[in-house]
């Protein structure tokens, strides 16, 4: 029987790293597209790059979102069964730096992959865009987001993901591509990138279990964020692909927790005693060691972004229902794994 062939854009992400691994476990032939750089930037998939098993399942091409004739190219080499879109300049505070480039990527990259598709008109071929909660924001009242709900983003980031919501729905009605968007609310690992806000909590305080003498600037703490862990949301983007139809997909855990609460939890794995003060701008934390305050975490208004988003929960009966889909991890199993992992590490920087 031929093996299904899957092509995975922003495979050296969080996503694409744990996706490549399940495909291979189901015995997809995969492929990668990484951007050339002046440095090795594949640190999450350089065990599977490696490992002998994998030879003749696993490759690799340069490419680049911004580069039309790149990704048809690689398209036409492949003749993929399945793509998965997950590349993206993917930090929503970041997008605020660098608009345009974001703009490029992660909205008319998505554009350049269905046109690529459209002219060569491979048959059966299934496509899945990795979609966001940043599209929603947060413009009217209602506690939790679905697939009907109205979109509203924030940010250049939530902007271009919109864009690329819409031209993915644009292909699938106009020219009856096999497309699907997976509308993914916060997910994290200890693969997520050491600048998003979770994982800046965990290689700070696991550091700090250890003895460091850091203070942690963090922005807004109140803000509240619908986690889940990554190896779960993968599970659910290869699917989203496996269903008869193109569908839109909800993926969230329906369950929404403040940065300060994130932050508490982790201090009760490590049992770590911390103390909160003040309020807004002048809110700290402190750590308490041997009966002495220490200076833990400090509010810093240059995080804060230029538009923010302070509250965002998913409502995935559809993804629970048609997909199957229960989250094996809870916020305190995602939590644990992140410092378990955080804390291996910390160690090793030690030695």
């Amino acid at each position: 029987m031929k093996k299904k062939v899957a092509l995975i854009t922003g495979i050296t992400g969080q996503d694409g790293s744990y996706l490549a691994e399940l495909l291979l476990k189901k015995k997809y032939v995969v492929h990668g597209v990484i951007r050339k750089s002046s440095s090795f930037n594949t640190g999450r998939i350089d065990h599977i790059y490696i490992d002998p098993h994998n030879k003749t399942n696993f490759y690799l091409h340069y490419g680049d979102l911004t580069d039309s004739n790149s990704v048809y190219n690689i398209i036409n080499k492949i003749r993929p069964d399945e793509v998965y879109n997950l590349g993206a300049q993917s930090h929503v505070g970041v997008s605020f730096d660098n608009p345009e480039y974001t703009a490029e990527v992660s909205g008319i990259g998505t554009l350049r992959i269905l046109e690529a598709l459209r002219f060569l008109n491979i048959k059966k071929v299934k496509f899945y865009q990795a979609s966001t909660s940043e599209l929603f924001g947060e413009t009217y009242n209602k506690n939790v987001f679905d697939e009907n709900s109205k979109f509203h983003p924030k940010s250049p980031y939530g902007v271009a993901k919109l864009y690329s919501y819409w031209i993915t729905s644009v292909y699938r009605e106009s020219y009856g591509i096999f497309a699907s968007n997976g509308i993914l609310f916060n997910h994290e690992s200890p693969r997520r990138g050491e600048t998003f806000v979770t994982r800046k909590i965990t290689r700070f305080l696991t550091r700090k279990k250890l003895g460091s003498k850091d203070v942690l600037y963090l922005g807004n703490l109140n803000a509240k964020r619908d986690w889940g862990h990554a190896i779960d949301y993968v599970e659910m983007q290869w699917r989203i692909l496996q269903q008869k139809k193109p569908e839109d997909f909800v993926v969230a855990t329906g369950n929404s927790y403040s940065v300060r609460q994130f932050i508490d939890m982790c201090a009760k794995v490590l049992k770590m005693k911390i103390i909160w003060t003040g309020k807004g701008l002048n809110e700290k934390a402190y750590i308490l060691n041997k009966n002495k305050k220490e200076l833990l975490i400090k509010v810093d208004k240059r995080y804060f972004r230029p538009n923010e988003v302070h509250y965002l929960r998913g409502d995935a009966r559809k993804a629970f229902k048609k997909l199957r889909f229960k989250p094996k991890f809870t916020l305190r199993k995602l939590v644990e794994d992140m410092i378990k992992s955080d804390l291996e590490l910390a160690k090793s920087e030690l030695k």
